[in-house]
């Protein structure tokens, strides 16, 4: 389980295209510093599991799932993406229950800058409009944020965060340009209370 409150801002270094599947090696000092073998880290969201690290890099094998559900099927060397090591049971829970599997793809369609934060609007695929509420949490690329606001346009349903200047400098939302894909996990309690309320009314519709 992760907090989405990003540690440090890596760097696709090498990419290696397999059958229905990809193995990337990413620099993150800082999270590879007490990694072992089957750790798991968030990589822009998506929890994968450590198969190799030295010298401040490490490799992990994506499958075609994720990467048809993700945004990892664009990175390539070079690409900074979000890091995040799983929850220590004795650590602080800045941000929400992020699990680190990703729900959707949005896309950034505008960035608003103020001067003391940047209000981004992001394109939220039909399905998910009914998890996300303003003030409630919503993890972008792997980072915990507040819903500032939401609503549907022609182009449909939307959703926006208020970035303040830290997010924008330790992650990857500070260099992100309208059109870029943004990976999405919603809150997981919306998910489990929409299946609990509907098993319910299934049961009371079939007088159980």
């Amino acid at each position: 389980m992760f907090t989405g409150i990003v540690e440090e801002r890596g760097e696709i270094v090498a990419r290696e295209d397999l059958d229905q599947a990809a193995r990337f090696s990413i620099r993150g000092p800082l999270v590879t510093s007490d990694a072992a073998y089957g750790d798991s880290i968030a990589v822009n969201g998506v929890c994968l599991t450590v198969v190799e690290h030295a010298d401040g890099i490490f490799t992990v094998d994506v499958m075609a799932e994720t990467l048809r559900r993700s945004s990892l099927a664009d990175l390539s060397p070079g690409a900074p993406v979000n890091l995040e090591r799983a929850m220590a049971a004795d650590g602080r829970f800045g941000g929400h229950i992020v699990q680190g599997h990703v729900d959707g793809v949005g896309t950034i369609a505008s960035i608003s800058p103020t001067p003391n934060w940047t209000v981004v609007r992001i394109g939220l695929p039909a399905d998910l409009e009914r998890y996300v509420v303003e003030k409630g949490s919503i993890t972008l690329d792997g980072t915990s944020l507040t819903v500032s606001a939401v609503g549907a346009g022609d182009d449909g349903p939307w959703l926006e965060v208020s970035l303040i200047p830290t997010t924008l400098a330790e992650t990857t939302l500070g260099l992100a340009e309208v059109g870029s894909p943004v990976n999405l996990e919603v809150d997981v309690i919306a998910k489990y209370v929409e299946r609990l309320t509907g098993a319910g009314t299934s049961r009371q519709e079939k007088g159980e």
